[in-house]
């Protein structure tokens, strides 16, 4: 376990995905005091989740070579002398202005408590775009992750006819396992754009020489011989009496219509950014990923001082570039307190910038092959945005209408982001609905304002607060 100085770690690391378990292993043996948070009951993160825990989904011919590439990875983190809390949930980073100390506010089963460190590295992963349309909140319909999840955590698939439905490379990916854990898929329905293609053809060379390229002619291939693909897929509707019985598409001009019993969404993923919008780090919007992202200097560090953001929290690039971001930002943050000299520093940090060059590499053909159609992002009046709160696409642009410049506003109108997921189902959706229907950009509408705790936390935890006392001034 790590030793700390007078109780404050030199590192603490927000989730224990492929970048924070990099992290963790590069800084402490670098013989820094580490400690990582993590919300799940094992480490692994998203993509690697349950590895640690043999059971049923750990099939290798379900899972694939790429999965189980996570083993070393955690056996080396493990071994090193950093700190695991898991079921841990951090609900604040907090930057203290008037000393180099960062404190983060983390909750273990009713017990909240305050950690203090010199510095903090947020690598909290991605979470599934929002995808808006008729019928997704029926019971039935749910993410293509959430299905991922089930299969990789206990090893079991959905029952009955199943549709995948949306864009992305975990669209191919998710039916691929499907197969070989011989659970047949009704259809694939896959929105990607047609235009799409034109769009991404000049970074076609550079997919090409990458490992994507191999990789998703092998399960392409694969899915073709076992699953029915539609494609160009332009409208999607769910519909039920109260449960979910069939879903509608249109195609090329043609609509069209399954009976079925489970309907999984998606399209795509986007960077975990409440904690450190929470955190008071600086975003940007892009347009060519249509989403959020925190604007980052040297070695990852954020716009606050003493955090630092790695893998897809900083941006989507998929496992191997996390894991190279986090042995990247483990280094600068060493050279920062002192543990590396400069030419040190330069020296380790080769290989793994390597590394991370060669992993985005052909990420912008897919970043614009796999955008999604406007249709599914900004969807009709009467689709549901915000789940929690029952909201409209068409009460949004009403909001507008009245007058609200953005998220926030719209907010106090709507109570749209204030449910059990703090926007993180509706924010995106929210910002380009306002965005087009007050012919603003999705920059200049904004996102909504997270403050801290980020997470819900009752007063019962907080009245039982272990740790720095000052920080209960924060609310």
């Amino acid at each position: 376990m790590t030793e700390t100085t007078n109780g404050v770690f030199d590192l603490l690391i927000v989730g224990a995905g492929p970048a924070g378990l990099a992290a963790a292993a590069e800084a402490a043996r670098l013989g820094l005091s580490v400690a990582v948070i993590d919300e799940n009951p094992s480490t692994g993160g998203q993509i690697y989740r349950n590895i640690t825990r043999q059971s049923a989904a750990g099939d290798p011919k379900i899972l694939g070579p790429d999965y189980f590439y996570g083993t070393n990875l955690v056996a080396e983190a493990h071994a090193s002398d950093a700190t695991f809390l898991c079921e841990a949930t951090v609900w604040m980073i907090q930057s203290n202005q008037e000393e180099p100390l960062v404190t983060v506010g983390v909750l273990r089963g009713e017990g909240a408590e305050i950690l203090t460190s010199r510095h903090v590295l947020i690598a909290t992963g991605a979470l599934e775009r929002p995808f808006p349309v008729k019928g997704w909140t029926l019971p039935g319909v749910m993410t293509a992750g959430a299905a991922q999840t089930m299969l990789k955590t206990s090893g079991t698939v959905p029952e009955g006819r199943v549709v995948l439905a949306g864009t992305g490379p975990l669209l191919y990916l998710l039916a691929a396992q499907f197969a070989r854990a011989s659970m047949p898929l009704l259809v694939i329905l896959d929105t990607t754009p047609r235009a799409n293609w034109l769009k991404a053809l000049p970074h076609l060379p550079e997919f090409v020489a990458s490992e994507y390229f191999r990789k998703g002619l092998g399960l392409l291939a694969e899915v073709r011989r076992s699953t029915r693909i539609i494609g160009g897929v332009t409208h999607i509707e769910a519909g039920g009496d109260g449960q979910l019985e069939f879903i509608e598409y249109e195609a090329a001009g043609r609509r069209g219509r399954f009976e079925t019993d489970i309907v999984l969404l998606h399209q795509g993923v986007v960077p975990q950014v409440n904690l450190a919008m929470a955190a008071g780090c600086e975003h940007v919007w892009s347009d060519d990923r249509l989403a959020f992202e925190p604007y980052l200097l040297d070695g990852f560090r954020s716009s606050v001082r003493g955090v630092s953001i790695a893998g897809d929290s900083m941006g989507i690039g998929g496992a191997l570039a996390a894991e190279a971001s986090g042995r990247i930002a483990a280094l600068h943050i060493a050279h920062d307190l002192r543990k590396l000299s400069d030419s040190e520093r330069d020296r380790r940090i080769r290989h793994p910038q390597s590394t991370l060059r060669k992993a985005l590499r052909g990420r912008r053909f897919i970043d614009a092959l796999y955008k999604p159609a406007k249709a599914f992002r900004i969807p009709q009046d009467d689709v549901i945005v915000c789940r929690c709160e029952e909201v409209k696409a068409g009460d949004v642009r009403a909001a507008a209408a009245r007058g609200a410049q953005g998220p926030n506003q719209a907010k106090t109108f709507l109570r749209t982001g204030m449910g059990p997921c703090q926007g993180r189902l509706c924010g995106l959706t929210v910002t380009e609905i306002m965005a087009c229907q007050t012919g603003k950009t999705p920059g200049d509408i904004g996102y909504f304002h997270i403050r801290n705790p980020v997470k819900p936390i009752t007063l019962g935890a907080l009245s039982h607060l272990k740790g720095d006392s000052e920080t209960t001034r924060l609310f």
